[in-house]
């Protein structure tokens, strides 16, 4: 298994508009070979931000790939504008090969 994960700072103040887009969009992700299962995370909060992570479970790296490289992909990743201020840089990718 694999499980893709981006992490995103949000600016403090602007959390509900960034889980209100996650909620609306459509992930397209049901019936993508060797997709699992996918949480949005809320995390720790400083000053500034609010840490958010999103976790996907695939079957393996080269399903999660193919998936990256899709129709299917362009299209959620269209409706994932924000208004400005509320992302606080470029998510971080973090990919894991699932050992036990």
């Amino acid at each position: 298994m694999f499980i893709a994960m981006n992490r995103f700072r949000i600016a403090r103040g602007r959390e509900e508009v960034f889980e209100e887009l996650w909620r609306k969009r459509d992930s397209y992700l049901e019936g993508v070979p060797g997709f699992r299962e996918f949480h949005l995370l809320k995390g720790p909060q400083d000053e500034e931000a609010t840490l958010y992570a999103s976790h996907s479970v695939w079957g393996s790296r080269q399903d999660f790939e193919a998936w990256t490289e899709s129709e299917s992909f362009r299209k959620a990743h269209a409706q994932a504008r924000a208004p400005q201020g509320t992302y606080l840089g470029h998510p971080q990718f973090e990919g894991f090969e699932v050992l036990l």
